[in-house]
């Protein structure tokens, strides 16, 4: 008989059995150090004084919680988020197609077995020992598809990644072989890279029939570097999709438990979970976990008893499994990918099992492990043991039904000509070049003033009734009148007008950075608070109202995890002009790893594009060793084959035409710009209004003023306005000043042109603040010397030093008028 629901006021409330509730609560704390997680018993259960109990409660607790997976979650400070664990872990397992996990089983076990015998001796990392980890992305995948999931993005390092090209990917097997073949070596001379940091993409159908796009993001040797580039492509695909983005698009983070407890952008990208301008709706981490480095003990990786206890900083569970219970890994990758979903959370699983071979199979791992791998050497392939378990007919005719595939596909390898790219291009990429730059691609980057008139009227307005900050309507004013040609236009104005021309225009804008939004040194303010209540308003986001989007989001205090995270998004959202600011300069050097594995070698490595740019305060301005340099000549000594575009424009009007030019051009490269500090609101490098209707960004400023000058001072930035003060100073005629604004790709032409302006000249001579061996001296003199003709061609600059500046502000002030000096003295 049907009944009616029943109220709120007449649910009845179960209540909680104390005894059992405290039994209970005991291996909900503590239950999973005495877990048997580890396949080969290595890992002995750490015996707990508060497990100390017998009786069936304990019993049935014991079952829960000190079996094959061992769940933290403890720590997590909302009671729902416990509870909706602890009915799962307490509940009934579900059930597993065991015949389909076999099948996976086999498949992993094979393709590695065929390719140690074809391929004897050669590096492929295998992935025997830890083979459950297909089944678990499968499971994560079916349960994906039922909520919607559209794309997986995986990152993962290269332990198995060949295994999951081809079947998570869905790549043909044949393609991974022609890697081994080493087809077609011309079309990568100096190029490319090695077949398991390759990226993948695929379709994988899911046995519910969803379809869901694979995308296997492409990663160094640094293992962890590809978390954040992972989570920020995440991110830009789930912002181009709007509503219920986080819905459609999955990341997923494979790690190794020596990579996640030691690596530190591990830990940087966790803690984006939560954060506006970085979260993802969750990611699903699991760990492969062989308890082994290289060749480096698990006691000696991490001080903890787990790797995985590195999660524990912030309310995210971990589930510790024994990857030999196949079935208990299926089941732990649903409720991870479920609780992600219900809460929006991360969640870490922690898969343990054991490195079949060495750290790549041409290494003896007996040597530094003789007792593991002597238990190593007699233990059966996991679908082998899985098998005994399950009432599997003609699993030798699968078997060898398997193994004629993968050798077919063998043989096919052998017939490819060309090298495969392992992926297919979004169609948004169809719009944008890389490859060498053509004059073709330059577009004009110029406005009206009219159109900078209404702009300026939109940055500079806000809501009637807020109550801005006296300091801050000041600067507004100010920055009308500079919109309106009354005053000239400095640095910070000069970003918001290209900012706000951008998305009036339909072209996102993103930029993070360590206070961003108002900017280290006090120049940006793209966000105005109200003073009595601190509700925000974003100018930017309210040029017009079919305006496109446009984020300015303070980043954590991080460098490397940003910067990834920014080139991420940059990958999968190429309409949208993303920016990323250091502090200072310098402190891109905690993101190097990036930038030299992503920034500067993705397109040569991966083909892969990106227009990111990197804005890095640079100046010698008396502050010390680590705020002066942002390190010109190691972008330099990065820059080849047009990789990047490297810049340090003089003025505001430059800047203005620089970040226009980037979102505007269909070539799409890295850019990095080496902005001033002392100079974003100075005179000598504020431009009139005029200045930005000009048609683009200028790769060299000419010197129109010295008339037929006899030394021509070649610079790039601040030094260049003080030598013109200087220059004024001495009421000197007869020196050219030029400015080099763009550094890479070398602008030969205009700089000739500009050099041929001063026929008189008889030297040239490179002026620059940073010591002999940094700065642009090595990369600039060879290049001045070819186009310099019989003329000599001298240098300025500090002597050679280990350190890029002086502490002393008074020694600085010393070196810079010797500089000042020597630029000036003529030789005789």
């Amino acid at each position: 008989m049907a009944t009616r629901p029943k109220t709120v006021a007449e649910e009845v409330v179960e209540v909680p059995n104390p005894e059992r509730e405290h039994v209970f609560d005991a291996f909900r704390h503590w239950g999973y150090l005495e877990a048997d997680l580890d396949p080969l018993g290595f890992l002995h259960p750490l015996k707990h004084p508060e497990l100390r109990m017998e009786g069936k409660l304990a019993r049935e607790a014991r079952r829960a919680y000190c079996g094959t997976v061992g769940a933290e979650f403890m720590h997590i400070s909302d009671p729902e988020r416990r509870r909706w664990i602890e009915e799962r872990m307490e509940g009934e397992p579900t059930e597993v197609d065991q015949q389909h996990v076999l099948d996976q089983l086999v498949r992993a076990d094979l393709f590695e077995q065929v390719l140690q015998q074809r391929y004897l001796g050669t590096k492929r990392f295998s992935l025997e020992g830890v083979t459950a980890l297909l089944p678990l992305v499968d499971e994560i995948l079916e349960a994906a598809g039922e909520r919607g999931a559209v794309e997986l993005v995986m990152g993962m390092s290269h332990r198995g990644r060949l295994n999951v090209i081809v079947h998570v990917a869905r790549r043909p097997a044949e393609e991974v072989f022609a890697g081994f073949e080493d087809v077609d070596p011309r079309s990568v001379l100096g190029s490319g890279d090695v077949k398991y940091h390759m990226g993948a993409t695929g379709e994988y159908e899911t046995r519910g029939g969803a379809k869901i796009h694979i995308h296997l993001v492409s990663n160094p040797s640094h293992l962890e570097a590809v978390d954040p580039v992972t989570v920020g492509r995440t991110k830009a695909k789930q912002d181009r999709a709007g509503d219920r983005g986080a819905q459609k698009y999955l990341p997923l983070l494979v790690h190794g438990d020596g990579a996640f407890a030691g690596q530190g952008v591990f830990a940087e990208t966790l803690n984006y979970a939560d954060l506006p301008g970085y979260s993802v709706g969750g990611t699903v981490h699991v760990i492969v976990n062989n308890l082994l480095g290289f060749t480096t003990l698990c006691s000696e990786l991490h001080s903890a008893r787990f790797a995985a206890q590195l999660a524990r900083r912030q309310s995210v569970p971990i589930f510790h499994v024994n990857g030999e219970d196949v079935d208990a890994v299926v089941r732990v990758g649903r409720m991870a990918l479920e609780y992600r979903y219900t809460f929006g959370s991360d969640v870490v699983i922690d898969m343990i099992g054991y490195r079949r071979h060495g750290h790549s199979e041409v290494d003896d791992p007996t040597v530094t492990q003789p007792l593991l791998y002597k238990a190593i050497k007699d233990h059966p392939p996991l679908w082998e043991i899985y098998a005994e378990d399950i009432d599997g007919e003609n699993v030798e005719a699968r078997v060898q039904e398997i193994k004629a595939e993968f050798e077919a596909a063998q043989k096919k390898a052998g017939a490819i000509t060309k090298k495969p790219t392992l992926r297919d291009l979004p169609g948004y990429w169809g719009n944008y070049a890389g490859g060498r730059y053509k004059s073709e691609y330059e577009v004009d980057t110029g406005l009206s003033e009219d159109e900078l008139h209404e702009i300026t009227e939109r940055l500079t307005a806000y809501p009637e009734g807020f109550h801005i900050h006296p300091k801050v309507k000041k600067l507004l004013e100010q920055r009308a009148e500079m919109g309106l040609g009354k005053r000239p236009v400095d640095y910070g104005m000069a970003e918001a007008l290209a900012f706000g021309s951008l998305v009036k225009a339909g072209v996102p804008v993103r930029l993070s950075g360590q206070d961003s939004r108002r900017g280290t040194f006090n120049q940006r303010h793209s966000v105005l608070l109200d003073i009595e209540n601190e509700q925000e308003y974003v100018p930017l986001k309210h040029i017009t109202a079919s305006q496109a989007r446009c984020d300015i989001v303070n980043s954590t205090l991080s460098e490397a995890g940003v910067l990834g995270f920014e080139y991420g998004y940059s990958r999968d959202y190429p309409e949208t002009l993303v920016l990323w600011e250091a502090q200072f300069g310098d402190f891109a050097n905690v993101a190097q790893a990036v930038i030299d594995q992503f920034v500067s070698a993705g397109e040569d490595k991966w083909g892969l594009l990106s227009g990111v740019v990197l804005l890095l305060p640079h100046g010698y301005e008396g502050q010390g060793p680590e705020h002066s340099s942002a390190r010109i000549e190691r972008f330099l000594q990065l820059a080849a084959r047009d990789n990047v575009q490297i810049c340090q424009p003089s003025n505001a009007a430059q800047y203005f035409h620089l970040l226009r030019r980037q979102a505007l051009r269909c070539w799409r490269k890295p850019l990095v710009v080496f902005t001033p500090k002392s100079m974003l609101r100075h005179p000598d490098a504020s431009s009139p209004i005029e200045d930005f209707t000009q048609k683009r960004f200028l790769p060299v400023l000419a010197d129109g003023e010295a008339g037929n000058a006899k030394r021509i001072l070649l610079c790039t930035g601040k030094i260049g306005h003080e030598l013109r003060s200087e220059r004024q100073k001495r009421k000197d005629n007869s020196t050219a000043i030029v400015f080099l604004e763009q550094l890479y790709p070398f602008p030969e032409e205009e700089l000739t042109a500009a050099i041929e302006q001063h026929p008189s000249a008889h030297e040239i001579v490179w002026v620059q603040e940073e010591p002999a061996n940094m700065g642009a001296l090595s990369y600039v003199l060879p290049r001045l010397r070819r186009i310099a003709g019989e003329r000599p061609v001298l240098s300025v600059k500090r002597s050679a030093s280990a350190s890029p500046a002086t502490g002393s502000a008074k020694a600085h002030e010393v070196e810079q008028k010797t500089l000042m000096t020597l630029a000036f003295t003529v030789k005789q």
